[in-house]
């Protein structure tokens, strides 16, 4: 009981450790929880398998000899975690590391990013302390060392991303951005701004995402390249929405919707697209060019028989109507949206439109309307089963009324 008590203890610790560990975003080697008495990594026991060289570098047969023996113990640690016995993985993997320093820090931090990334899956919460620290280790004397090793540091990005230390790939990446833009790198710039806009995006940074993919923009622009710049259009179109910034968005959807038209393989993407252009006219109180873009969504979309967006646009378009007092068109839209979802048997939806209805016909006062819509709405209510009560409850009160 006592041993079963210890171990929930060591996951809860773990947890909330990994949780704060990301909210954090790690801006640097924070961890919680204690390192261990000896390091891992330091361990100075000569290893049979690394050979004697004195102070000269291994050659290539030696290279070769102890990267297909490094690469076994890997495999080694991956069927013994299989297997359930994770200490037994990461001593194996430990000894792995620590021999991967003689093949180079390319190779090191490579095998670092794979065995932090099982730690962190893991909540093997020392194990990452010590993972982190060493890819710290390996950057500062890059840093210390110029000139910049490109492969180097795309390995110690990608590294940190295994770990879940965004913030830290992200210094990583912007260093080697800069490098890039020093050495006029055009497709490194490019690929770079490219991994830091996705790395932004999951950390749910879109602010920063924006500024690289707004430049990325401007390159493919520049380029004259259609394909990356619908990419990077729709990514813009994503961004601008979580930051509920509608008229950055429109403007990425408007250039988003000239391609669309060019090509006839995208075409089926454009009605999502007008739905989305006419909802930001509506954020932006915009109403003529919002119910502009909600009819020509309808059309489009009935034209294509994509009849989900055909009835998200009439009622989007009838609350908008609602909105700026014009009852009566809106009770035209319900009309007609009640037709598209007879189409697609969405006794849901029509039941939902009667009840709108009935509420603009009882504000105008037409209880006799209002009480005709309800007692459909109550009929495909008894077929679904579901809010009987309270279309019972609006006719009665609405009887009452007369």
């Amino acid at each position: 009981m006592q041993k079963n008590s210890q171990r929930l203890k060591a996951k809860i610790t773990s947890f909330l450790f990994l949780t704060c560990y990301l909210l954090l975003g790690c801006g640097s080697v924070v961890i919680s929880a204690s390192p261990p008495e000896i390091n891992p990594l330091e361990i100075k026991t000569p290893d049979p398998l690394l050979p004697e060289t004195g102070d000269r570098a291994l050659s290539p047969a030696e290279r070769l000899k102890l990267t297909q023996a490094l690469d076994a113990l890997h495999t080694e640690g991956t069927e013994l975690l299989q297997a359930g016995k994770v200490e037994e993985a990461f001593v194996v993997w430990y000894r792995e590391l620590r021999l991967r320093r003689a093949l180079g820090a390319i190779a090191e931090v490579q095998a670092l990013g794979k065995v932090g990334e099982v730690a962190w899956r893991e909540n093997r919460t020392n194990d990452l302390s010590v993972i982190i620290a060493r890819l710290q280790t390996i950057q500062q004397e890059a840093e210390a060392k110029p000139p910049v090793d490109p492969e180097l540091w795309q390995a110690l990005g990608v590294a940190f991303e295994q770990v879940r230390s965004l913030k830290l790939a992200a210094d990583v990446y912007e260093k080697f951005l800069a490098f890039a833009r020093q050495q006029q790198d055009g497709a490194t710039v490019a690929a770079t701004l490219k991994t830091l806009g996705k790395l932004y995006i999951s950390w749910l940074n879109y602010p920063k995402a924006a500024v690289y993919y707004e430049e990325l923009l401007a390159i493919a622009k520049s380029q004259n390249d259609p394909l990356n710049q619908v990419n990077y259009l729709q990514e813009l179109a994503y961004i601008y929405d979580q930051l509920q910034q509608p008229q950055n968005a429109l403007l990425a959807k408007q250039q988003l919707e000239v391609f669309y038209l060019q090509k006839a393989d995208l075409v089926n993407l454009l009605v999502a697209l007008k739905l989305a252009i006419a909802i930001d006219y509506d954020k932006l109180q915009q109403a003529d060019n919002a119910s502009i873009n909600y009819q020509e969504t309808y059309r489009l979309a009935l034209s294509l028989q994509q009849y989900g967006y055909a009835g998200e646009a009439l009622q989007k378009l009838a609350e908008l109507y609602r909105r700026h007092e014009q009852p009566e068109y809106a009770l035209q839209i319900y009309q007609i949206l009640l037709q598209v979802q007879e189409q697609t048997y969405d006794y849901y939806g029509q039941m939902k439109v009667y009840d709108q209805m009935a509420q603009i016909y009882v504000q105008q006062k037409d209880n006799s309307q209002a009480l005709l819509v309800l007692k459909k709405g109550l009929e495909l209510a008894k077929s679904l089963q579901y809010q009987e009560d309270y279309f019972n409850d609006q006719i009665q009160k609405i009887s009452a009324d007369r």
